[in-house]
C-alpha cells in the first residue's frame, strides 16, 4: 500500500489540476505524459495501491476492442482486458466513470491485485472515440468519493488536453 503521510485524505483538485497543466506544458507525447500523470497521482492521493493507464487496441481474437496496460504506479497488473469486462472493461464500454466502494462486490471484478478493495475507472473519450481509461485501486474500502470522482475527471480533461492521440 503506497500512502504518504503527508497527503492528504481531502486533495485539493484544482491545485492538482494545476500541476497537471504544469507536468505537461511543452510536452504532447502520449507516453510521456501518461508517465507523468500517474506518477502524480500516485504519488499526491492517499491510500492507492495502483494507478495508471490502459489504452484501446483491436482486440486479439475476433471483433471488438481490448484495453492494453499502459503507463503505471503500482504492482504488476492485468495486461489485457476486454471491453465490457470487469471495472475497466465496463467503463470503456458504457463511456462513464465507475466508482466502485467494494471490487468483491463488483460483478465480473478482474483482481489483478488481491490487496485492492475499492477502484474508480475513468474513460477516455477523444473525438468521440474510447481511448483508454485511468484506473485506480486502493486497499480501503469505500475510498473514492464523488469530490474524488469529479476532481479526477477534471484532472484528466486537463491530461487530454495537453496530450496528442495519435
Amino acid at each position: 500500500m503506497h500512502i504518504n503521510p503527508e497527503r492528504s485524505s481531502r486533495p485539493d483538485y484544482p491545485l492538482l489540476e494545476r500541476q497537471v497543466e504544469s507536468v505537461l506544458e511543452g510536452e504532447r507525447n502520449l507516453m510521456a505524459n501518461a508517465a507523468q500523470f500517474s506518477a502524480l497521482v500516485y504519488d499526491t492521493l492517499a491510500d492507492l495501491n495502483w494507478a495508471g493507464f490502459y489504452f484501446t487496441v483491436p482486440a486479439r481474437k475476433g471483433e471488438g476492442k481490448d484495453l492494453l496496460v499502459g503507463a503505471f504506479q503500482g504492482k504488476p497488473a492485468c495486461a489485457r482486458i476486454p471491453f465490457g469486462r470487469g471495472v475497466c472493461g465496463t467503463a470503456a464500454a458504457e463511456r462513464k466513470t465507475i466508482v466502485v466502494p467494494d471490487v468483491h462486490a463488483f460483478p465480473g471484478h478482474i483482481a489483478c491485485d488481491s490487496a485492492s478493495n475499492s477502484e474508480i475507472v475513468i474513460p477516455l473519450v477523444k473525438d468521440g472515440e474510447v481511448v483508454g481509461v485511468f484506473d485506480i485501486d486502493s486497499p480501503q474500502l469505500n475510498r473514492f468519493s464523488d469530490e474524488d470522482r469529479e476532481g479526477l475527471e477534471r484532472m484528466l480533461a486537463a491530461f487530454m488536453d495537453g496530450t496528442d492521440f495519435s
